[in-house]
């Protein structure tokens, strides 16, 4: 059996690992092993002192209503020195990032016992930054996991698998494990993103 929490919030962007300083970046659709550690710490701080992995969070699954176009301003870290010696200053650039940022984000976090389950449901998670805050319904569905992989009215939506087969492709280096290379394939259920959610 798994235990289902349910969150959502107004936005969401999860940074490609690929993009640095990319002027147009999309939110990437999946949650990365890295990502799935980090909420899983934030919801059980025991977890802190524990080594890399995903302990408690057994399946995900994520969906959104749209990607909305936001621009962004951003500054290097550094300063640039202009004019003469005598007459000296000092400037930052600036620039206009484009992000393709999710709009409703509504995230599945699958639990194998209730106890885990009722801890993550009383509190709010942040989808990669700290700014894409989703907040928990309160409920908690208990479903199997044939019916969570197959019931495409409640649970659509994409989904990595975390695991390295022939359908498997990079989804980044792990900083917390040593850069590690991290892998999964990509599981859709349903149509992934609806206008009208329930």
């Amino acid at each position: 059996m798994l235990y289902i929490v349910k969150y959502s919030g107004p936005f969401g962007f999860i940074k490609p690992w690929v993009a640095v300083r990319d002027s147009e970046t999309y939110s990437q659709q999946f949650l990365t092993p890295s990502i799935l550690a980090g909420i899983e710490r934030k919801l059980f701080p025991e977890l802190l002192k524990t080594d890399f992995g995903i302990y408690k969070i057994k399946r995900h699954r994520l969906t959104y209503q749209q990607i909305s176009q936001q621009q962004e301003q951003i500054q290097p870290r550094g300063w640039n020195a202009k004019g003469t010696t005598r007459n000296r200053f000092y400037e930052r650039p600036r620039a206009i990032l484009i992000r393709g940022v999710m709009v409703n984000p509504i995230l599945h976090l699958a639990f194998d016992n209730c106890k885990d389950a009722k801890q993550a449901a009383i509190q709010h998670i942040c989808l990669a930054r700290n700014e894409d805050i989703l907040y928990p319904d309160g409920e908690i569905l208990e479903v199997t996991e044939e019916e969570f992989d197959s019931n495409d009215e409640l649970f659509y939506g994409f989904e990595l698998m975390l695991e390295k087969n022939e359908k498997s492709f990079l989804v980044g280096y792990n900083r917390i494990a040593e850069n590690q290379p991290m892998y999964g394939w990509l599981k859709i259920v349903g149509n992934p993103i609806k206008n009208e959610f329930k």
